[in-house]
């Protein structure tokens, strides 16, 4: 069912190529401009989940959109950034910057295959990682940002705030998935033969 939060949903989707075009397109202002699709993107990733919650509107084609857009975006807007990486005014090695997004990426390919195994299982469990799945995703998004604009903004240097955010964010990834991982792990060592139900948006997020 087509609903406003699932157009917002699809709206972050095709948001993506412009976010390509216009990172590779030397326009003037063009930090700005890039900076400004990922921003739009971030706020339609909390405002459909916000909006299906208010107007009832919460359906199985959101429930899929909304992850695959977040997955999308993150992932296009971290690959632009490891291309052009090492001649940007970093304070840590290209390698270091390279390994965090594999961990970041890495991450999402292991949690989506967990659930999918689960799901097929017919087990699903509760997972109590919610304030910190949303830390670190504040700290994706607002270092990802920070990283596109990448220009010092009155003195303030933008760029290695954002390095340095992305590293914690990175940390908190790895902190999330062996949080969800050390809860499914009783089932993947069949250990138990007991229901296990996931909680969707507090581990995703």
């Amino acid at each position: 069912m087509l609903n406003i939060p699932n157009s917002l949903t699809l709206f972050r989707i095709f948001l993506i190529p412009f976010l390509v075009v216009l990172y590779f397109w030397k326009l003037p202002n063009r930090e700005i401009l890039v900076t400004s699709v990922f921003v739009v993107a971030a706020i339609t990733d909390w405002l459909d989940g916000f909006l299906a919650r208010r107007m009832g509107t919460t359906s199985k084609l959101g429930a899929f959109l909304d992850p695959v857009a977040d997955k999308l975006i993150v992932s296009s807007a971290l690959v632009l950034l490891v291309s052009d990486f090492d001649v940007l005014n970093r304070v840590l090695s290209a390698d270091v910057f390279a390994v965090s997004v594999c961990i970041i990426i890495g991450r999402e390919v292991v949690i989506s295959a967990l659930r999918e195994w689960m799901a097929e299982l017919g087990n699903r469990g509760v997972v109590q990682v919610g304030a910190l799945g949303k830390v670190k995703t504040v700290f994706q998004m607002v270092s990802i940002a920070l990283l596109l604009y990448a220009k010092p903004l009155y003195g303030i240097p933008v760029f290695l705030i954002g390095e340095i955010a992305f590293y914690v964010a990175a940390f908190l990834t790895l902190w999330s998935m062996w949080a969800y991982l050390k809860a499914a792990m009783p089932f993947l060592l069949d250990k138990t033969n007991g229901s296990f139900e996931i909680q969707e948006e507090s581990v995703e997020k």
